[in-house]
């Protein structure tokens, strides 16, 4: 039986991941951060799963990380958690790259220290590119594995120096360390404070008449290449099967604005988004990254991976999960 830690489990990846490994037959270490609140929903219904375990533990703690690598000596670590909110790194910077940076630092030193052979897998992001465009294979701008990066918000600028780490650690002591640089992936369990289940959430409360207030929102026209979290742990399952490990662009090749999301979700439930939301600016980040498109052609081809959901299927399963959430409560 293979193990597994995942850090973040509870989180959107990580249950969808968790979900996954144990349909695989593994044995899944579930790694959390202690809160005062419960946060075990999005796994709730897999906790009496005899393969699952969970273990207190917090990636800003090397000691702590150090002796779970050493108690399971895993076959692979999946390493999810991170302070992944755009807009909050902007407000607590120094949070941000101490849990996205030092953290990865505390788990490659860990895996080269006490276990070795384990693999690693590091979610990276696409908001690592930030404005730094390309448009010479393409008509349209879009980023790959040679796109230069040029963060635009310190969630970005954490997140692409653990991405260089694990390059350095694969080159330097021989580790297999691979990044997903992840598109944005969306699904009913997204966070509430993320612009895609916040739309999706305000609806489910309006169809059912749970509020009569209006949705503000930022800018509208920022692209995005949005997927389904389902889709996208397969692909990081896959990395962590070859024999070499590298670094694979997840995204659907497909950008929609958040307007777009906006209309098509409203549209679904036959509502005008006109007459129930206001642009907020107070709600612009600091520096807006306008446009991301990925371009997933190593991971078609090496990985044989691509994305089972439309923008459209992804939209609709979001709205119709929470209208009918709320439907039965």
């Amino acid at each position: 039986m293979q193990t597994a830690i995942i850090t973040g489990i509870t989180g959107q990846d990580g249950s969808y991941l968790c979900e996954l490994l144990l349909e695989k037959d593994y044995k899944v270490i579930g790694m959390y951060r202690r809160s005062s609140i419960n946060n075990f929903d999005r796994i709730n219904h897999l906790l009496k799963t005899p393969h699952l375990i969970l273990e207190e533990c917090d990636l800003t703690d090397p000691s702590g990380i150090s002796s779970l690598i050493d108690k399971y000596k895993p076959d692979e670590v999946y390493n999810l958690a991170a302070q992944s909110h755009v807009g909050s790194s902007f407000k607590n910077p120094s949070t941000t790259i101490e849990i996205d940076t030092i953290g990865v630092v505390n788990l490659l030193e860990a895996i080269k220290n006490r276990s070795p052979s384990t693999k690693f897998y590091q979610a990276s992001t696409s908001e690592m590119y930030g404005k730094n465009y390309d448009t010479i294979k393409y008509d349209e701008p879009y980023q790959d594995e040679d796109t230069m990066f040029l963060p635009q918000s310190p969630y970005g600028v954490a997140k692409l120096a653990s991405h260089r780490l694990v390059g350095i650690y694969r080159e330097a002591y021989n580790l297999f360390g691979c990044c997903g640089i992840l598109f944005n992936h969306e699904s009913s369990r997204r966070g509430e404070n993320f612009v895609t289940r916040k739309i999706t959430k305000y609806i489910g409360d309006l169809v059912n008449n749970k509020t009569n207030k209006t949705l503000q929102l930022g800018n509208l026209s920022a692209k995005r290449d949005w997927g389904h979290a389902k889709d996208y742990v397969k692909a990081m399952y896959l990395m962590m099967q070859q024999d070499f490990a590298d670094d694979y662009v997840i995204a659907t090749g497909n950008t929609y604005s958040v307007y777009d999301f906006l209309k098509i979700a409203f549209d679904h439930v036959g509502m005008n988004y006109k007459d129930h939301v206001t642009i907020d600016e107070n709600l612009y980040r600091p520096a807006e990254v306008q446009y991301l498109r990925g371009i997933p052609a190593k991971a078609n081809k090496i990985l044989n991976w691509t994305p089972e959901y439309s923008f459209k299927e992804l939209v609709y399963e979001m709205v119709d999960s929470d209208v009918g959430a709320l439907d039965h409560v």
